[in-house]
């Protein structure tokens, strides 16, 4: 492809909204342009590059034996009210209703869909295994769209399904899918790291996310320094090697008042301790039913631990009213201490041996607190959130807070959706039972944000090999020189001829600008023909993530070029 025919309008600011580096380089290098918050259509460049990731991710979907369809984006709204999660995505769920009045959703995701489609089809165990995926764009009315591509409205995503007669058969579709995942991003040249994770609103019982490691990622994890125990944090187990606090001076019981100081700040420093030496009780409601939650003071309710410790489906806060009703007291004022309600506590607070808490009275505070003597709690296990530092759950190795971006995400479903489609088989016995499922989900549109936000420098974007929109840049430094001109056309030609996806910068422009726009764009390998190297017969070559160049002969440019590309893809292969 010739420059001068193709449309790549680089800029040389950075746009105002753009906040992490993928966003400005992908809008500053003429890979896309946004038409409102959350959409962005994809320019030439930006949707070669897009092309190249689905191609990637279809192979090796292909390799693992899952079957291709396509799905509608379009969904009838009593398809996601029969598994409930109509409700479940509130307002995230786009909406809308046709000219007769029906409700229809965007589909954000297509477990209804594909689950209705196996439980019209498929009926025997004779059937099965099978696996499912589609490439589809899919909508979510997200309340924050930002970062470009990273989150938005509107996006382009490989979902999969497996379906199996039973667990074991499940876990061997699981592993054909976490591998092809392994083999995808290895591909695309992505440097990321796999980790527990929860399904949130898929649901299901067990999953893993692959994600970028990068300092602008959305996602906290930790990552063990030893092992390689890695985990989200709504996911994070801890270990038990957590240190006690100091205990306080005070070591008998003793009711304070504290006027106005309800939050944690506010009564460690009336009271001159510290947050890690008082215990803060919350008031969680687990399916209706009030419980009581005890975490030190420096530390948070980890919710989803909670709510796998409690076997609830549903975890929430309680309402200010319903706080005072079981604590006598108002929010801010709780404590374990006399408290008739069932009660659990993270394992940290077991270690305090003399602590401050809430006395169930407004505007008092107890001191000198001491587990086990001033309140039992029914049930003592890991509910806080991980943090920097914490002891690793599977060595004695240390935790460390990192940010990633998610790009993949892979769950253990079960019979969440069978179950409550009706989705089922025949076993050889003629017993029905449902389905065993799985769901496996890639960002298409991530895979691209997260390299550059891992792959960039001061100039501009570094692509790896298999992303790139071109693999080589042809860049003639005087198109008015005849000779010069004939040279690139000629390597322009070869490479083609051998399959080298190539651009030609023929515009009629300044090297130092041709050169910027260059490094902009960040194709991996430069072949720059200039007057002076064309006299000693040479012209320069460069990877775009090498600092230094070297010369080949003319004669030789093409084919070592070539040569180039195809040693740096078979190390992704």
């Amino acid at each position: 492809m010739r420059w001068t025919q193709t449309f790549i309008p680089t800029l040389k600011e950075d746009p105002a909204e753009a906040q992490v580096p993928s966003h400005r380089l992908m809008v500053r290098a003429g890979l896309i342009r946004q038409l409102v918050a959350g959409a962005y259509t994809y320019l030439p460049l930006g949707l070669r590059a897009l092309h190249k990731a689905i191609r990637i991710v279809r192979e090796e979907m292909d390799r693992a034996g899952a079957l291709e369809i396509l799905m509608p984006a379009i969904h009838p709204a009593e398809l996601w009210q029969e598994t409930g999660r109509f409700a479940d995505y509130g307002d995230t769920l786009m909406k809308v209703r046709d000219r007769k009045g029906a409700l229809l959703v965007l589909g954000p995701t297509h477990e209804e869909v594909v689950t209705d489609l196996v439980r019209n089809h498929i009926n025997s165990y004779r059937q099965l295994p099978v696996i499912f995926y589609q490439i589809q764009t899919k909508f979510r009315d997200e309340p924050r769209p930002r970062f470009g591509v990273l989150r938005t409205r509107e996006f382009l995503m490989k979902d999969a399904y497996s379906f199996d007669v039973d667990v074991p058969h499940l876990n061997q579709s699981y592993e054909r899918m976490y591998q092809a995942y392994c083999r995808i991003f290895d591909r695309c040249g992505l440097k990321y790291v796999v980790v527990e994770a929860e399904s949130g609103p898929i649901g299901g019982e067990a999953s893993h996310e692959f994600m970028v490691l990068a300092d602008t990622g959305e996602d906290a994890l930790v990552e063990c320094e030893r092992c390689r125990y890695a985990a989200n944090l709504e996911r994070a187990e801890i270990g038990e090697g957590d240190t006690p606090p100091p205990a306080l001076n005070e070591k008998q019981l003793r009711k304070v008042h504290t006027p106005g100081r309800s939050t944690i700040e506010q009564v460690s420093g009336f009271l001159q301790c510290l947050p890690q030496q008082m215990i803060k009780t919350l008031i969680y409601l687990a399916d209706g039913e009030p419980v009581a939650v005890l975490v030190r003071g420096d530390h948070e309710v980890n919710e989803n631990k909670l709510r796998r410790v409690l076997g609830a489906s549903r975890i929430e806060l309680a309402d200010p009213d319903t706080i005072q009703r079981v604590t006598g007291a108002p929010v801010g004022f709780a404590g374990p201490t006399g408290l008739r309600l069932k009660m659990l506590a993270d394992r940290a607070v077991m270690l305090i041996s003399s602590g401050v808490t809430g006395a169930n009275e407004a505007d008092y505070h107890l001191v000198g607190v001491q587990p086990g003597r001033d309140f039992q709690p029914d049930r003592v296990a890991d509910l806080r959130v991980a943090s920097d530092g914490d002891s690793c759950p599977r060595c004695s190795g240390t935790l460390r807070l990192r940010r990633g971006i998610e790009i993949g995400h892979v769950f253990k479903l079960g019979t969440k959706y069978s179950a409550k489609l009706g989705a089922n088989y025949l076993d050889e016995k003629g017993q029905s039972h449902p389905i065993i499922m799985g769901c496996y989900g890639i960002g298409i549109n991530r895979i691209l944000a997260a390299l550059i936000e891992t792959s960039y420098d001061a100039k501009g974007i570094i692509w790896s090999v298999s992303l790139a929109p071109y693999q080589v840049l042809v860049l003639p430094l005087n198109v008015a020189n005849a000779e010069l001109m004939r040279t690139a056309e000629r390597i322009y030609r070869e490479l083609m001829e051998q399959g080298i996806e190539v651009l030609l910068d023929d515009r009629d422009a300044r090297a130092g600008f041709k050169f910027n726009d260059a490094d902009l764009i960040g194709l991996p390998l430069r072949v720059v023909i200039g007057e002076k190297g064309l006299q000693r017969g040479e012209v320069e070559l460069k990877w775009r993530h090498q600092a230094q160049s070297f010369t080949v002969p003319v004669e030789q440019a093409a084919s070592r070029a070539a040569s180039e590309i195809r040693s740096a893809l078979q190390r992704l292969a």
